[in-house]
């Protein structure tokens, strides 16, 4: 972040602040300070997750393996456990 020299424009002798973002180096309005990365950060938490390559994609349910409960071919774990008579 830099400071400009003061500006005689107007009566105004606020020094200019400025503040380095994604698409360059962006004057502040005077009485507001930068986003600090603690604040970016904890703005992006409040979303939630998406992919980068496909935003819009809908997550897949786990239906496989230990988790696929409609599965035809699932048994017990019982089921393998000799009874004896």
């Amino acid at each position: 972040m830099r400071n400009s020299l003061p500006s005689g424009r107007c009566g105004v002798t606020a020094r200019r602040t400025y503040e380095p973002t994604e698409v360059g180096e962006q004057s502040l309005i005077d009485g507001v300070r930068p986003v600090t990365l603690g604040e970016r950060l904890t703005a992006r938490t409040s979303h939630p997750m998406t992919p980068k390559r496909n935003p819009d994609a809908g997550q897949k349910p786990c239906d496989h393996g230990l988790f696929d409960e409609v599965g035809r071919a699932q048994i017990d774990l019982l089921d393998l456990i000799p009874t004896q008579t």
